[in-house]
């Protein structure tokens, strides 16, 4: 049994405190996570000065501040990463961040080597971001929140290429042939797992569509996980029991803390319910064989029936359904033999209930 991996997804709920973004990790070790990820980003490179924030930024952030003040405030230095690092490595928890840009991306890569790089539902687009992710030969999460089935086609053709080629791609038409090469597919299914998400926070229950889940497996032949952005638990564990391999999912220490994600994660204790419930749930999916498990082998002959004798039966009268019924325990003749029962002759006397003798 494979364990799916599971993301404690700290994001910038750490408010832009090393020390709250420090307690978090240990909360995500704590609750028996996987990994404990980040986002990490230059606002500079990432943000216009004057755009918009999203709706539900606006309810939960200073709705007076363009989204270029907002993550201004969030934005950690490599030095600080680094340092949220080595306490993952302390905390015996696996370190992840979500590139941003290019500059990010490298860091991440080269300085701090992570074992794999996340990129986000918003970057599935940016074709010279995916390429550069590729070319560091890292694995590659992919959240697939807002696409198509077409949009995912083209993110994971500059995948391939970028994989296959450090040569300057021609354009679209190189993206393609890599995603329809042999080679192109093979590289896929060795380095990148879809990620199904639904880009709202939190996203509505009837905005799930976890089927979907199953439509991404079926079209790209790729490991599929989901990403979570409802609220509470129930969602997470349906994904798992679908199948997913790779599950993340927001946390905060206390949802009314003021920031863009707070309201759509989970607190430390639904946390851990989480990592237990998933963990529960893995070991109940079992290999899919249908036969008698060793509990229920114990069951069997409490549960199932017998042949028996109705009422006192004498040597010579034939079995009849007034004379043979079925009941507990199942250590005798099965009642799947009825009717060949029926009108054969006791070779001896019975007393009632008693296991009939063929």
């Amino acid at each position: 049994m494979t364990e799916t991996f599971i993301i404690a997804e700290i994001g910038v709920n750490h408010n832009g405190s090393i020390d709250l973004a420090k307690e978090l990790i240990k909360v995500a070790a704590d609750a028996g996570a996987n990994a404990a990820k980040f986002q990490t980003f230059k606002t500079e490179k990432l943000v216009a000065k004057k755009a918009p924030k999203a709706d539900y930024q606006c309810l939960t952030t200073d709705s007076n501040e363009t989204q270029h003040e907002m993550l201004k405030k969030l934005e950690f230095s490599f030095q600080e990463f680094a340092a949220l690092s080595n306490d993952c490595r302390q905390q015996d928890i696996m370190f992840l961040s979500t590139p941003f840009d290019e500059d990010s991306l490298f860091y991440l890569s080269n300085d701090l080597n992570v074992p794999y790089i996340k990129i986000p539902s918003g970057e599935l687009t940016n074709a010279p971001f995916l390429l550069c992710a590729a070319r560091t030969g890292k694995p590659i999460i992919l959240s697939t929140g807002m696409s198509t089935l077409g949009d995912i086609e083209a993110a994971l053709g500059v995948l391939a290429y970028g994989y296959m080629s450090q040569t300057e791609p021609s354009g679209i038409s190189a993206f393609q042939k890599a995603y329809s090469s042999l080679a192109g597919q093979e590289v896929l299914k060795k380095n990148v797992v879809l990620l199904h998400c639904t880009t709202e926070y939190p996203a509505p229950f009837a905005e799930v569509n976890l089927k979907a889940m199953d439509t991404l497996g079926q079209a790209f032949g790729l490991p599929v996980g989901y990403s979570d952005h409802t609220a509470g638990i129930a969602v997470s564990i349906a994904a798992v029991a679908r199948g997913a391999v790779v599950l993340e999912k927001h946390f905060t220490l206390d949802r009314n803390l003021p920031g863009p994600d707070h309201q759509a994660s989970l607190e430390p204790e639904e946390l851990k319910n989480l990592v237990r419930s998933v963990r529960e749930v893995e070991q109940a999916l079992g290999d899919g064989r249908k036969s008698p498990t060793p509990a229920e082998l114990r069951n069997r002959l409490i549960a199932r029936k017998s042949l028996v004798a109705a009422r006192k039966i004498a040597y010579g009268e034939p079995f009849t359904a007034e004379n043979v019924t079925c009941k507990r325990p199942g250590d005798g003749v099965s009642p799947l033999y009825y009717w060949e029962c029926l009108d054969r002759k006791a070779q001896r006397d019975f007393d009632k209930d008693e296991k009939i003798e063929l």
